[in-house]
């Protein structure tokens, strides 16, 4: 982060960081840079240290400013997709026989990732609530892992952990504590000034926020680690294109305003759910009879536009995901517009019969930032069918 960025608050950061007026032309918006290779002043002679597109660019350079800005990290990686970042942080810190301990609420592909792509390399995965902080410390206790993973709020059951207690649980047994951050964002949340050393994000979602690119990111304060990640990301390749490190810029400057929007919309829509009949339970922290909601209070700095409801049945529960009009079926979320996304057969059918698995009743909402009377009417309609 620059010096003259040190004083900023989040809404100023979001849109300045790494966002300096072209120094050629005075363009307030910096150019895309879609160049692969880069002229060099003599053999080794680089101009601003770039050589190959792989290795850097100057429009993933801008990015990876702002995102280290915005969750006041001194590294910040950008990567092609939100797993291909967890792919290169696992990598750099694990090897054969180690172990990762998971929440048993995560978002499938991360599952996926550890327990299939990484155990065939002989990494281990052992699975805890980690919003039971007694339960994470037994854990630990009968063997430390290399790594503790937490999403909070977890996917899809907004499940809230304590990041400060967590990571002191971690850091006592030598863990390196990682918080993927997707659905609080750094407009809400702010992992490593509670404690956690790495932050992961697919900035598909509420970063890009518009649901037209795929991204994630590594941001930490490990000059080390972010060395040996930033070797995997030139070694390995999966980095963000020019025009995705961009469109991931432009959404990140509106994050401020968009979260805004996404928590009130998200507030409404969990308080009209939990008073309807046809709903026999609603996920979201927001409201005073979550079990984390004071906890999300206090390291939260607002609650987000994700919304989990249980309906009576799983085929309530798919008829429901089925039914509305405004809110469109589809996987992802945390873009502009309310998605509706029946996890046990999308975005967790890998994590089926595990103990990752989400309750066949549960239909998760990404709330967008639509009219809010139109979305509760959209769902009011679907309850009916």
């Amino acid at each position: 982060m620059a010096t003259s960025d040190a004083a900023r608050n989040f809404a100023s950061l979001a849109v300045h960081a790494g966002q300096e007026p072209d120094a050629a032309t005075g363009a307030v918006i910096p150019p895309v840079h879609f160049s692969t290779t880069y002229a060099q002043d003599g053999i080794g002679g680089l101009r601003g240290g770039y050589e190959y597109g792989r290795a850097a660019n100057p429009t993933r350079t801008a990015l990876q400013t702002q995102l280290a800005a915005i969750e006041g990290g001194a590294h910040a990686l950008s990567f092609a997709s939100g797993l291909a970042a967890e792919d290169s942080l696992l990598r750099a810190v694990l090897r054969p026989g180690d172990e990762v301990l998971l929440g048993n609420d995560v978002y499938g592909g991360t599952y996926r990732l550890i327990s299939r792509v990484l155990g065939d390399w002989g990494v281990q995965l052992r699975i805890v609530d980690m919003s039971d902080l007694d339960a994470v410390r037994a854990a630990v206790a009968e063997r430390a892992p290399r790594i503790l993973w937490v999403e909070t709020p977890s996917n899809p059951l907004l499940r809230i952990t304590d990041i400060a207690g967590l990571a002191a649980i971690g850091h006592a047994a030598g863990a390196v504590v990682v918080v993927d951050n997707t659905f609080a964002t750094p407009a809400l949340q702010r992992p490593l000034s509670l404690g956690a050393d790495v932050v992961v994000h697919s900035t598909t979602k509420y970063l890009g926020g518009h649901s037209d690119v795929v991204g994630g990111a590594v941001v930490l304060n490990d000059d080390a680690l972010a060395e040996k990640i930033g070797f995997l990301q030139f070694a390995v390749g999966a980095v963000s294109g020019p025009l995705d490190a961009w469109l991931t810029t432009r959404g990140i400057k509106t994050l401020a305003v968009r979260m805004q929007r996404h928590s009130e919309n998200g507030l409404a829509v969990a308080s009209f759910l939990e008073g309807h009949e046809r709903v026999a339970k609603v996920y979201y922290p927001g409201l005073a009879s979550h079990p984390g909601h004071e906890l999300a209070a206090r390291q939260m700095s607002g609650f987000g536009g994700i919304v989990s409801l249980a309906l009576e049945s799983g085929e309530a529960a798919r008829r429901f995901a089925e039914s509305t009009r405004l809110f469109t079926l589809a996987e992802s979320l945390g873009g502009v517009e309310s998605l509706v996304n029946y996890p046990d057969a999308m975005t967790h059918a890998s994590v089926r019969g595990t103990e990752a698995a989400v309750p066949v009743e549960v239909v998760r909402l990404s709330v967008g930032i639509e009219d809010e009377a139109d979305l509760l009417a959209d769902l009011e309609q679907a309850l009916k069918d």
